[in-house]
C-alpha cells in the first residue's frame, strides 16, 4: 500500500511452457514488460517482475475513487524444455519471497489454454507444483486463467458451452478452487476496456477472500 488512497495487488502467474504466461502478464501490466514469442524452446528462463502504472476507474474506497497498482511475477513454466522441475520451484519459491515477502501474495494465476484440452497427468503435475509453492491453502490463493479463448470462440465455444465441453480433469480443477477462473481474449487482451474486465474479475476473486495474502513474513 502507498498510500489511502493507492491499493497494489501482487498477482504470480504459473503453468506450463507455451500456454500464455509471459503475455497473460503483459496483458494484466498493460505493458510488454515480458518477452513472449512463439518458440520451439522454453523463452521464460528466470523470473521477472513486472509494475503497472496507477490505473483509475477500478475501485472506490471510503466513497472516494483510488488508483489500483499491479504487480506480477513472470515465472518460468513446468515442464521447460531446459530446467528441471527442481531448478523451476527453487526459482520461483526464492522470487516469491523476494519480491512478495513483505507485503504477500493476493493471487496466483495458474495459466492454461483454452485451445487445449486439460490432461490428468498435466493438471497433477501442475497443482503439484502450486502445492509445494503455496502450500495447504493454495486452492484458496489461486485462480485459472484461461489463455487464447478466441480460439475456442472462433470454433463456436461460448464460455458456457466451452465448460459444458471441457474435460472432466479441468471441471475438477475449477470446482477446487471455487471457481475463480477467467476467459482472456488473446486478441483483445490489449484494449484497456478488456483489461478492465479482467483485473475487475480479479479484484472480485480477492475481495471474495477478504483481502487476504499469502507467504507474507517480517524480515528478521
Amino acid at each position: 500500500m502507498a498510500d489511502s488512497n493507492e491499493m497494489t495487488i501482487n498477482l504470480v502467474v504459473l503453468g506450463k511452457t507455451q500456454t500464455g504466461k509471459s503475455a497473460a502478464g503483459n496483458s494484466l501490466l498493460g505493458s510488454a514488460d515480458f518477452e513472449s514469442r512463439l518458440s520451439p524452446s522454453s523463452v521464460t528462463m528466470c523470473c521477472r517482475l513486472g509494475r503497472s502504472g496507477r490505473i483509475l476507474g477500478l475501485i472506490r474506497r471510503n466513497g472516494c475513487e483510488s488508483a489500483l497498482r499491479v504487480r506480477v511475477l513472470d515465472t518460468p513454466g513446468y515442464p521447460h524444455s531446459a530446467l528441471s522441475k527442481e531448478q523451476v520451484t527453487d526459482m520461483v519459491r526464492a522470487a516469491l519471497a523476494h519480491h512478495f515477502g513483505e507485503e504477500g501474495l493476493h493471487l496466483a494465476l495458474l495459466v492454461l489454454r483454452a485451445d487445449l484440452p486439460l490432461c490428468p497427468d498435466e493438471s497433477d503435475d501442475t497443482v503439484q507444483l502450486i502445492q509445494e509453492l503455496l502450500g495447504p491453502t493454495w486452492k484458496d490463493f489461486t485462480a485459472v486463467l484461461l489463455t487464447h479463448a478466441d480460439k475456442a470462440e472462433e470454433t463456436g465455444y461460448s464460455e458456457e458451452t466451452y465448460l459444458h465441453s471441457a474435460s472432466s480433469t479441468l471441471l475438477s480443477l475449477l470446482s477446487s478452487i471455487q471457481h475463480k477462473y477467467i476467459f482472456l481474449d488473446n486478441h483483445n487482451s490489449i484494449i484497456k476496456a478488456e483489461r478492465n474486465n479482467v483485473l475487475k474479475k480479479l479484484l472480485n476473486f480477492i475481495q471474495k477472500n477478504n483481502y487476504q495474502v499469502l507467504l507474507k513474513h517480517s524480515k528478521e
